[in-house]
């Protein structure tokens, strides 16, 4: 663990202590290497689809607009979390500022919910491809798409902005600043404050149920239309062409809310620390791995443009197309 300057009364109250997996530090560096392979795979991998979405004209759609900004997100998002659960192995015990806490808490929960958002951007496009085709083009315009990319980015950060806020004028707790968690997340910072609490809880459960299940019933709803629209086509080639184009943002779906489900519905208050910390774990690590390999592995698209930039990599030809014009909507067809 970190020194902490001892005379100085600030620091006292401003310096808190993140536990992290101190408990495993007699494995040595096998749990470091393992997590910093996983840091490893899923930056790069989501990477490479940004890169092979660039590189690939076939694939400047609106799908693969959402998608590329969904993996940015999450190497944002794995970024925030895991430089701190790498050095917990190392160094068991970590002295972390409350801003730094407070900053990692803010960035955590708006990329949680601009994760929500976009899937469910995702699945509305879906809709509209498969339930509306002759007026998808003009439907799923270069306007709307990047006011849904905006949109989600936009309205994640300000509602988790909303919530810190709310923390302003309440008091530290006096006493243990120790905080059983490899990262700052909802519940050990409301623990942090005294006084009126109960508004700050209120408002990050309302706020976050409400950008988790709301996304949740638009995806619900799109899906359904989706179904009937499938079912509705004759020939069985045609159902499972259709169904091919939505099977891997199904399976992130079933990944992400399945995560949400076990880390924050589930009852874990009776578990071991250490459990509950794994817990969390699958939805903060490898959820963000598993994403780039499930649309590698079920689009062949996204499998023939990474070929593709294979070979533009290894050959040295053709650029590749800045990725800074991926994230503005320019590329993509009127």
């Amino acid at each position: 663990m970190r020194k902490r300057s001892s005379g100085d009364s600030e620091n006292q109250t401003t310096w808190l202590i993140l536990v992290g997996f101190g408990d495993l530090q007699h494995l040595g560096f096998l749990p470091f290497t393992f997590f910093l392979a996983i840091y490893v795979v899923t930056v790069g991998g989501n990477a490479l689809i940004v890169l092979a979405v660039a590189s690939s004209r076939t694939l400047h759609t609106p799908m693969y607009f959402f998608l590329c900004h969904f993996s940015l997100l999450e190497i944002g998002y794995t970024s925030n979390i895991m430089p701190q659960l790498l050095w917990s192995f190392l160094e068991g015990r970590e002295a972390i500022s409350l801003v730094s806490c407070l900053v990692q808490f803010y960035v955590f929960a708006s990329l949680a919910a601009v994760e929500c958002l976009l899937l469910s951007a995702m699945s509305y496009d879906r809709y509209l491809a498969i339930c509306h085709p002759l007026r998808y083009p003009a439907l799923m315009s270069t306007w709307l798409c990047g006011c849904l990319a905006a949109g989600a980015w936009v309205s994640g950060f300000s509602f988790s902005a909303f919530t810190l806020a709310l923390a302003a004028p309440l008091p530290l707790c006096p006493g243990s600043r120790e905080i059983d968690h490899y990262f700052c997340d909802f519940a050990p910072v409301v623990g942090l404050f005294c006084g009126d609490v109960g508004v700050m809880w209120g408002a990050g459960v309302s706020i976050s149920g409400f950008l988790t299940l709301a996304p949740f019933l638009l995806i619900v709803a799109s899906y359904a239309f989706i179904l009937r629209t499938v079912l509705q086509i004759p020939s069985g080639h045609g159902r499972q062409k259709a169904f091919s184009t939505c099977s891997s943002h199904l399976s992130v779906v079933g990944v992400f809310y399945g995560t949400l489900i076990v880390v924050y519905v589930a009852p874990t208050d009776h578990m071991a620390p250490l459990l509950r910390k794994a817990f969390s774990v699958l939805y903060t690590v490898f959820t963000p791995m598993v994403n780039p390999i499930i649309y590698s592995l079920k689009n062949q698209e996204v499998k023939g443009a990474l070929h593709r930039l294979w070979g533009q990599l290894i050959l040295r030809h053709t650029p590749l197309l800045g990725v800074g014009q991926l994230l503005t909507s320019s590329w993509i067809p009127a």
